[in-house]
């Protein structure tokens, strides 16, 4: 008997040993050259091209290593468009692609007033140093916060705590309870509804979305932003900053405004950092840290 419960436990160390050792070669094969060779051009070079394909929200969690970089470096950002997502994105805008024509215009007005950005364009082949989508391809798990993404493929660090976008107040939207929140990485265990007992509430996402909460928050208010600049700048003026993960989200948290995220219950791979950032997964704590934010605000 002990030497079948030996033998048993030996072979399955055998698979465990053999499995890891498969994939510490897939990783030498396919990335560590690259991984040495992004740290190479970040080492010896002046001027770094990054290439990023989208979407909105995971573009804006790569300025932080951006402003990180052009503090030494003159940056600047390629986006690739119309790269079609692998997997059913349900209800994004995008219309299939994780950035298309019209997002980018959407896009760049924000990007374009970024100090850390010297040159904000479409990719139209020009040389990458760094491709910021090789997150999605190197083999460790992305379950951690976004804006680390970025930092596992270059090995630079930007403190979290500090903002990384910035602008301008609105001029003349202030003071609101800014929302958005998407279809997509919704909290089951949530519902918005006790909002309706709260006022100076304004929706800043799409038609479709305001449209599913203002059936139980009557009080709630629309702007449709012209681009994401002005969604940013709204955002820059509010009280606080309330949704789930989505761009919305993205520029609140890189912007350090007061906010409030709706954690996504299976894939929480954004949290909050700094002050005035809080987050919840249960209706009781996102009840109570609301009023929080209200009252402080």
């Amino acid at each position: 008997m002990l030497k079948k419960l030996y033998y048993k436990i030996f072979k399955s160390d055998q698979k465990n040993v053999l499995k890891l050792q498969n994939k510490i070669n897939f990783f030498k094969e396919k990335y560590e050259d690259k991984i040495i060779e992004i740290n190479n051009i970040i080492k010896n070079k002046t001027q770094l091209n990054f290439f990023h394909s989208g979407p909105l929200g995971d573009l804006i969690y790569s300025l932080p290593l951006i402003k990180k970089l052009s503090d030494s470096h003159k940056c600047n950002l390629y986006v690739n468009l119309n790269k079609k997502f692998t997997y059913d994105y349900y209800k994004h805008t995008g219309n299939g692609y994780y950035i298309d024509e019209r997002t980018f215009k959407f896009l760049s007005p924000l990007l374009k007033t970024q100090k850390s950005l010297n040159t904000i364009k479409k990719y139209e082949d020009e040389k990458i140093d760094i491709n910021l989508d090789l997150f999605r391809e190197i083999p460790i798990s992305f379950t951690f916060n976004s804006p680390r993404w970025f930092f596992a493929i270059t090995g630079e660090h930007f403190d979290l705590n500090n903002p990384s976008l910035f602008v301008d107040e609105h001029a003349e939207i202030k003071n609101k309870i800014v929302i958005l929140r998407s279809f997509r990485f919704r909290n089951i265990y949530i519902n918005y509804d006790f909002l309706k007992n709260y006022n100076n509430l304004l929706y800043v996402g799409v038609e479709e979305e305001y449209q599913d909460l203002k059936k139980n928050i009557p009080n709630l208010e629309m702007y449709n932003c012209k681009d994401l600049l002005e969604m940013a700048q709204i955002i820059k003026s509010s009280k606080f900053f309330l949704g789930n993960m989505s761009v919305g989200y993205a520029l609140s948290e890189t912007l350090k405004v007061p906010r409030l995220l709706e954690a996504s219950h299976e894939t929480p791979f954004v949290q909050p950092v700094g002050n005035n950032g809080f987050d919840f997964f249960f209706q009781p704590h996102f009840e109570k840290l609301f009023k929080y934010l209200n009252d402080k605000f």
